[in-house]
């Protein structure tokens, strides 16, 4: 007599709460997708109607570098400059940050011992964890008295002070990811490159760096993404001046420190009000493109 094995049941209760709990996981995975969607939904909102407003110029608040938003005559609207702060601080911050970042990744991966490694990756955490206002004190208080001192400029809250502290606000990102990005490789192409006679310079250029070049390119966009994102640091360190840079000793202004600085005091509703948000929508679209861009380059590499 032949008997069939019976798959034994499962409780009832089990089996809602497996339900439950894969309800739960698929709305975590798209919950970043709608606290996006309701940002992006929350500041159009608020920034759309000047754009009907008959005395609203975008092409001046495009273009101009005139920030005049509470004159009584002449209101003007105009971001420019701070477009061209934000970049050129963000600029400067990952010039100096970049090969300190990738530089101090390579170390830990390939030169430190499992101790040092441990420890250096304690520091470097312990460094991304200091809140932005107290990296703002360091830059308002204890930079721009050593650039003072240094170069002689007059004024030490300057493009150079806020592309030091975003450069040392990036490089524990940096840092990490690369890092990570490094200890992926496999270890058989370490093995093959040292086997070929190559040096240990030799094996991180011509093989490591190539192996992980697309988590290497993602440590430095999100490095990228926390120098243009922050604002109490650049508030505080550039010196908060609405002009075109000429130099790196030139005061600036970046326009999330100018977000910062104003909506607190524009009245809710007002024109100045909704402007500030339309320049959320300004970075928005510059993150946009930077992404984009980033996305092109990856899936350049990868074709080659």
């Amino acid at each position: 007599m032949n008997t069939v094995a019976r798959k034994p049941q499962r409780p009832r209760w089990a089996v809602v709460g497996e339900k439950l709990l894969e309800a739960l996981i698929r709305f975590c995975g798209i919950s970043a997708v709608i606290f996006v969607i309701a940002i992006f939904f929350f500041v159009f909102r608020e920034a759309i109607p000047v754009l009907f407003n008959k005395q609203f110029n975008l092409p001046e608040f495009l273009f101009s570098t005139k920030w005049y938003p509470t004159s009584l005559s002449n209101v003007r609207y105009g971001t420019f400059a701070l477009t061209v702060g934000s970049f050129a601080v963000t600029t400067l911050a990952m010039v100096i940050a970049v090969p300190f970042g990738l530089g101090a990744a390579v170390y830990i991966s390939e030169f430190s011992g499992p101790r040092q490694r441990e420890t250096l990756k304690v520091i470097i955490e312990l460094l991304a964890a200091i809140p932005s206002v107290v990296w703002g004190f360091v830059g308002l208080t204890v930079m721009s008295k050593f650039i003072v001192n240094v170069t002689g400029t007059p004024v030490g809250v300057n493009l150079l002070n806020g592309g030091i502290i975003l450069a040392l606000m990036s490089v524990p990102i940096i840092v990490s990811i690369g890092e990570d990005a490094l200890k992926a490789v496999p270890d058989s192409f370490r093995e093959a490159s040292i086997a070929m006679g190559t040096t240990k310079w030799q094996l991180i250029i011509r093989v490591l760096f190539p192996a992980a070049k697309n988590g290497l390119l993602a440590a430095v966009l999100l490095g990228v993404g926390r120098a243009v994102g922050e604002t109490m640091a650049v508030l505080m360190a550039t010196g908060h001046s609405v002009q075109l840079p000429h130099g790196i000793f030139d005061s600036v202004r970046t326009l999330t420190a100018n977000v910062a600085a104003e909506l607190g005091e524009a009245a809710a509703g007002s024109d100045h009000y909704r402007v500030l948000f339309l320049t959320g929508i300004l970075l928005f679209a510059i993150t946009f493109a930077v992404n984009l861009t980033a996305d092109f380059v990856i899936r350049g590499i990868k074709r080659k």
